[in-house]
């Protein structure tokens, strides 16, 4: 009686390999195949597209009389801003789904993950909604890097290094 159940589980377990292979090979047949290379360049242009911007807006600046560290900051809020408006309008999402890391990793990705909560959240009010969610995602950010500039700054002070 144990031999037939044990080979009845064997059966079970292989006919269940069987059909997650089967299911396997049916779904292949749907996905679509990642276009890596075509991701790749999309990436690249969009996000030099971004930096080649923001250098010429820096020179703009520093043309004008500002300097080196003046026009990087302007150039800093700038772009924040841009990439705010952008996903409050709805069309940084587009440009994302286009440009997938070319916008994502510059400045404007931050930007834009710190507003994207926010406005899922809106509807909840201006404090408990937009106020709430807005650092949801650059309040651990914010606390880390003040955190590790205070531990940075102590032993700077200690070792002279």
């Amino acid at each position: 009686m144990t031999r037939e159940r044990e080979a009845g589980r064997q059966e079970k377990s292989i006919r269940k390999k069987e059909v997650a292979k089967a299911y396997e090979r049916y779904t292949e047949q749907f996905t679509p195949r990642p276009r890596y290379l075509m991701n790749s360049l999309k990436a690249f242009m969009v996000g030099g597209l971004i930096c080649m911007a923001a250098m010429w807006l820096e020179n703009r600046f520093t043309a004008a009389g500002l300097s080196q560290k003046e026009a990087s900051a302007y150039v800093v809020i700038i772009l924040i801003m841009l990439a705010q408006l952008l996903t409050g309008l709805g069309w940084f999402d587009t440009i994302g789904r286009f440009a997938g890391a070319g916008v994502i990793v510059p400045i404007t990705g931050f930007a834009n993950s710190m507003v994207a909560p926010a406005l899922e959240y809106k509807k909840e009010g201006l404090v408990l909604g937009v106020g709430a969610k807005l650092f949801s995602v650059a309040g651990p950010v914010l606390v880390t890097g003040i955190t590790l500039s205070v531990i940075i700054g102590i032993v700077y002070r200690f070792t002279g290094l």
